[in-house]
């Protein structure tokens, strides 16, 4: 009991309220920077510590073995060492190597070391191709498929209703669907949505099972809660059983993952489900300035069709930092080379390198980048890349210090103690000049700054306390940073957070994406840019460029969510040359899109794309319309891709009906842009000129 005050120390009114709320149903609806993770923890803590609940008997789950790694640590900090917190698939793992012997009387099946080649195995037997980009879309879908509890045989009706752009015909993916179930089965080996599957299949029909586990299991804690998937509910409502001692912690403007099945509407809908439960809002951001948050705010108050339980609107508590920064450049090595001399001169500042990040929307913007931070000569790592502790040199590192450990004194000087051990592998006090043994040399001392951390939070620490901490960092995949500015995706940057961020590529096609074409797909691209704005803790630049290669074209638009946040005294949004001075460069105004017919400002995507309102005549010409659905189905044929991927049947129309007359004209109707310009470009300007001569 003595410890409770401890636990509620620095906690702000709401993030008290939801310590202290009774066993129960309880749902926190948590803002981005709002502090959910320093929350939940205490919350379990605090009911342990009361006696309310054995640590044992706590599971908590999130989305990644990095977050769960994260809420152990602080779990032990905190007086509750014992509580399970894993991912979905690790408890449930865990779970059927308990009971699967025991209700199939064998041993539980393997994961499989190479779902790849099953489907490939899979595809091959449909008569689809298996080169490594289709067999992966495939394994998309079926994991699709999975998480939305659908079968082989539901799955077109399911994919049509979903909007779903299925990589070949909905009836023969069904088909690898169903041929990969099989061959997984005849091998006795399990993919990461069985676990699921299996577990909840356990729970449900075997009562003696079910009760021994809720026996086990009395309270439950989910993370992230706006992004589970109708499996990992299933999974949940078996573990719950008729019982509601539930926390559930989640923000439905960060919901990003719908094409991998995640809805938000168990969160919006707890309070329905369990009407006694308690409701917490935590709006007060602790991470981001007021400036950063003020604009965080501009971009998901935009949104469309947002439910009213969920609008959460922050509250900085920060002091006042700079002004969110915009740039509109010529083209995109010019933008590059601009924001790689920003975080030179933020460098020189004191900002970390490893407190700075480049977030984009896809992978392949990435390139451009690397290579003017290459060129700058500034150190880099692109999040995604290989594990920190699956690199060899940290491999080699940890024997090293396991042996070091078990044959030296303690001096009480741990970071020394670290440091002598590295030096036999190769750890200099000066870094080497660049390439791979920079690399090496950057994770060594990553080793050596980590025991610098624990020796000041345990001075005792030594290197058998040490080499203790490096295995639960490994076994939850929770790495030290390696000082190097981030490069990553913005669904990769979820959940992170850094001093200074830059967001680029802000256009038209690129965010939101080329294939967002409902109004449902546009709305989780703006939330993919909530959640980069949210990722800045105090500078934050946004960009875009007019052209993909230097000297090109410059025919971009800047994307349509930057719209109205581009301050009016800005350079950015001055009707001027644009200059190639980094943040300084003053862009033509970007007008809202209009109807072409009645010139109302334009706001579905639909509407966008077509260049009129739904409800104004079209003038769409018939016939050109015919010729450039049969030449997009030869183009297909010869590409070996669904006719979708040259064009959607929407942006055939709109071509029919705009009937562009240069490449200027075409690129400005939504959804062509560089790539599909390059590639189909004259063909479809060929069959408009034609179409007029005749």
């Amino acid at each position: 009991m003595a410890e409770q005050p401890r636990l509620l120390e620095g906690l702000d009114p709401e993030q008290r309220e939801a310590v202290i709320a009774p066993r129960g149903p309880v749902c926190v609806l948590a803002g981005a920077g709002t502090g959910k993770t320093r929350t939940i923890t205490h919350r379990i803590a605090y009911l342990v510590q009361r006696g309310l609940v054995a640590p044992q008997q706590v599971l908590a789950v999130t989305f990644t073995a990095r977050a769960a790694g994260e809420m152990r640590t602080r779990l032990r900090a905190l007086g509750a060492a014992g509580v399970q917190a894993q991912t979905f698939h690790a408890a449930s793992f865990r779970q059927l190597r308990y009971f699967w012997p025991r209700v199939h009387d064998t041993q539980v099946w393997p994961l499989t070391d190479n779902k790849f080649r099953l489907v490939m195995q899979a595809a091959g037997k449909v008569g689809l191709p298996t080169e490594k980009e289709s067999v992966r879309d495939l394994a998309g879908e079926i994991e699709w498929s999975k998480a939305s509890l659908i079968g082989p045989e539901q799955y077109g009706a399911a994919a049509a209703k979903a909007g779903r752009d299925a990589p070949a015909p909905p009836e023969q993916i069904s088909k690898v669907f169903a041929a990969y179930e099989k061959l997984k089965n005849s091998a006795q080996v399990l993919d990461f949505d069985d676990l699921l599957l299996h577990t909840a299949a356990i729970l449900e029909e075997h009562p003696e099972v079910a009760e021994e586990f809720r026996t086990r299991y009395r309270s439950f804690v989910v993370d992230e809660y706006q992004d589970v998937n109708p499996l990992q509910q299933r999974v949940l409502d078996a573990w719950l059983g008729n019982r509601d001692d539930l926390t559930v912690v989640g923000d439905a403007n960060q919901t990003i993952y719908s094409f991998a099945g995640a809805a938000p509407k168990w969160l919006v809908g707890f309070p329905r489900r369990f009407p006694e439960a308690t409701v917490v809002r935590l709006e007060r951001d602790y991470r981001s300035t007021p400036q950063v948050v003020g604009l965080a705010n501009q971009v998901i108050g935009a949104a469309r069709e947002r439910p009213a339980g969920t609008r959460l609107k922050l509250v900085g508590q920060r002091p006042d930092g700079p002004r969110p920064n915009f740039a509109e450049f010529d083209d995109e090595p010019a933008e590059a080379s601009a924001i790689a001399r920003k975080i030179a001169r933020l460098a020189k500042q004191g900002v970390p390198l490893s407190e700075m990040a480049i977030l984009f929307r896809v992978n392949a913007q990435s390139e451009v980048y690397e290579k003017a931070l290459s060129d700058a000569e500034i150190p880099y790592q692109v999040r995604g890349g290989e594990r920190f502790f699956a690199r060899a040199e940290v491999r080699q590192a940890m024997v090293t210090l396991r042996a070091a450990a078990s044959r030296q004194e303690p001096s009480g000087d741990l970071p020394a103690d670290v440091r002598e051990a590295l030096a036999e592998i190769g750890l200099t006090d000066e870094p080497p000049a660049g390439g791979a043994a920079r690399e090496r040399w950057e994770s060594l001392i990553a080793l050596v700054e980590l025991a610098e951390e624990l020796a000041a939070a345990v001075p005792e620490a030594d290197l058998a306390r040490y080499v203790v901490e490096l295995d639960v960092r490994a076994e939850s995949q929770h790495p030290p940073t390696v000082e190097g500015v981030t490069l990553a995706s913005l669904h990769a940057a979820k959940g992170l957070e850094w001093d200074a961020v830059f967001l680029v590529g802000l256009v038209e096609g690129t965010l939101p994406i080329q294939h967002a074409d409902t109004d449902a797909a546009v709305e989780e691209e703006r939330r993919l840019l909530y959640v980069g704005v949210t990722r800045a803790r105090e500078h934050l630049q946004l960009s875009w460029s007019l052209a993909r290669a230097e000297g090109g074209r410059r025919y971009r638009r800047r994307s349509r969510f930057i719209y109205n946040l581009v301050p009016d005294d800005h350079p950015a949004a001055l009707p001027s040359k644009v200059r190639q001075r980094e943040f300084e460069a003053p862009a033509k105004r970007a007008a809202k899109p209009r109807c072409r017919v009645c010139n109302t400002t334009l706001a579905g995507t639909m509407d966008i794309k077509l260049g009129r309102c739904s409800d104004c005549p079209s003038d769409v010409d018939e016939g050109l319309l015919e010729q450039l659905k049969a030449w997009r189905s030869e183009r297909a044929r010869q590409l070996k891709v669904p006719s979708y991927v040259v064009f959607t049947d929407a942006t055939l129309t709109a071509i029919a009906e705009q009937r562009p007359e240069d490449e200027a004209a075409l690129v400005g109707i939504s959804g062509i842009g560089a790539s599909k310009l390059r590639k189909f470009g004259s063909d479809v300007l060929a069959l408009i000129q034609g179409d007029r001569r005749s």
